[in-house]
């Protein structure tokens, strides 16, 4: 027995069901990295909140209630630490020349705030996404749902990393969404969490740090309540990024709670969450094209039941990765595969 919960992948949507909202992935075919992006071509209000200790972001400051900009056109998340941040420039380029942005009356300015997860530890940390990654991602950007798992943002990501990189487990993007009404709410993460993903139904492991021979999951929470030291972490190599959208019309200011109570879904998924060494960054974008929504109390249910469900499934798509000292971090699927 491997010792995780056996949950088979299955549909929970995706944060393209939303109403104005495209996604695309670039996945870096030399070493696990990549970067995604999720576009609102028409502009959506926006908001963010950073929860972790150990962020890499950047126009942040923008999605602030108090500031001018109301709208924003895409976000990207991106492996490569902070030279992912560079693939948020390609976006912007990519953008403009399909004529979205801000209208500044010589031209538009697109808006794309982004946030980046630490992968520089699998394979070469010189090979990042970088500007043309970025524009990639942009241009395979479809209504469709996206892949999920070990691409995109999520290519490079690794869960339970409290007791060792040798005893963790890949990581990788997800996506869900919720439907009330007329409304939905959806979500994209990318969990690269030095704690354990759970089940957000049963409170039960699904991957994370494993025991020295591999074989089962350790339970990091467990382990350090009862006292067991977790290994020296390297400042700000771990972190959960997303976003969070809803075709739902909402102010600035409630694009911000949005983002806020998402990441209760975060901790209903990962043990233990918002860590000294996770950068936990989480936007929320409303497209309203679906008008008036059922009410932030709702909708605030939505967000952090969405985010729960797409963590989740970042980790039951993951697939194993081998690293080139012959490390293997094992995917969920591959290792439930494997086990008697």
């Amino acid at each position: 027995m491997n010792g995780s919960a056996s949950i088979a992948p299955t549909s929970c949507g995706a944060i393209t069901d939303v109403a104005g909202i495209e996604v695309g992935h670039f996945t870096d075919a030399r070493r696990p990295t990549g970067c995604s992006v999720v576009i609102a071509r028409e502009g959506a209000t926006g908001g963010v909140d950073v929860r972790g200790a150990a962020p890499g972001t950047r126009e942040t400051d923008l999605l602030d209630p108090s500031n001018l900009v109301q709208q924003v056109h895409a976000i990207v998340l991106a492996g490569g630490s902070a030279f992912g941040l560079e693939a948020a420039t390609g976006a912007v380029r990519w953008l403009e020349e399909q004529g979205i942005g801000l209208d500044v009356g010589v031209g538009r300015i697109p808006l794309v705030p982004a946030a980046v997860l630490f992968d520089l530890t699998v394979g070469d940390m010189k090979i990042r996404p970088d500007a043309a990654a970025g524009y990639a991602a942009c241009a395979a950007a479809s209504r469709h749902a996206p892949s999920q798992g070990s691409v995109g943002a999520g290519a490079g990501a690794v869960v339970g990393k409290m007791f060792g990189l040798s005893n963790a487990m890949k990581g990788g993007i997800g996506t869900a969404s919720v439907r009330v009404g007329d409304v939905t709410v959806g979500a994209l993460i990318a969990c690269n969490a030095v704690g354990d993903v759970i089940s957000p139904d049963t409170a039960q492991p699904l991957a994370g740090a494993r025991t020295d021979d591999g074989r089962r999951l350790r339970g990091t929470q467990r382990a350090l309540l009862a006292g067991e030291a977790p290994r020296p972490l390297l400042a700000g190599s771990n972190t959960t990024i997303g976003v969070i959208a809803t075709d739902a019309a909402l102010t600035k200011a409630q694009a911000h709670r949005l983002a806020v109570v998402g990441h209760d879904g975060l901790a209903r998924s990962i043990q233990p969450v918002h860590t000294m060494s996770d950068g936990d960054t989480l936007f929320a974008l409303a497209t309203g094209l679906a008008g008036e929504g059922p009410g932030m109390l709702v909708l605030a249910a939505m967000a952090a039941e969405a985010v729960a469900r797409a963590t989740q499934q970042a980790v039951l798509a993951a697939r194993s990765v081998t690293l080139g000292n012959a490390l293997v971090l094992p995917g969920l699927a591959d290792w439930n595969a494997e086990a008697p």
